[in-house]
Formats: C-alpha cells, structure tokens, sequence
C-alpha cells in the first residue's frame, strides 16, 4: 500500500480528465452510446435497447451526446418522418475505451443485489 501523503501533494485531476468525465459520467451516457455502437436507430430502438430510461431523461442525454460531438441526429422527411441516432467518428472511437471499462467492471466490482418484489 502507499504511504500516505498530505492533501496539498496530490495532483489536481486532468482537465481532460474531468471534461470526459463530465458527460460520460452523467447516469445512461455510456449506454446510450454503447447501444448506438451496434449501430443507427430511432429514439424508441433506443429506449427498448437502455431498460428503465425515461423518455424525458433519453431525449435530454440524446441532445447532451449530440451537442458533445458523440452522436448525429438525421431526419428522413419521410413520408413517414423519422429521426435515426448514430455515432459520430469521435463516438465510435470511444467504444474500445466503452468495452475496456466493462472488462475492468465484470472483473472488479460485484453487481448489486437485486432487490426482491
């Protein structure tokens, strides 16, 4: 184990750090973007594909990732309309830091439990 140090001899968290962090981190991103890894789908692809996500919450993440640079929204006049969500480049060079981190999970940390009905 390290020795311990002070507080004024730690390094202030990586600004670029801290900025991936600051959408990544945000409850549903990275799985909202994991599922657009398979590829383009409409909003409800989306919602059946992210379980338990709000349409409010998946509409706000979903305008947060396109902002972000992460994800494209395309519109298909139609008849009918529809609104298809991809990755963008930047979006699709996340994913292998995406499969990384659920490798690191399923061998570290223990889910928790679920609770009873």
């Amino acid at each position: 184990m390290p020795e311990s140090t002070t507080d004024g001899e730690h390094t202030a968290c990586d600004a670029a750090v801290t900025l991936a962090f600051s959408v990544l981190g945000k409850r549903w991103n990275g799985m909202i973007l994991s599922s657009l890894g398979a590829g383009a789908t409409t909003f409800v692809g989306l919602r059946r594909a992210v379980a338990g996500i709000s349409d409010t919450v998946l509409s706000d993440r979903l305008a947060e990732l396109t902002a972000a640079g992460l994800a494209d929204r395309a519109v298909d006049a139609g008849p009918p309309i529809t609104v298809a969500y991809e990755l963008t480049d930047a979006g699709r060079r996340l994913l292998p830091v995406l499969d990384q981190l659920g490798a690191w999970a399923r061998e570290n940390l223990t889910p928790a439990p679920t609770p009873a009905p």
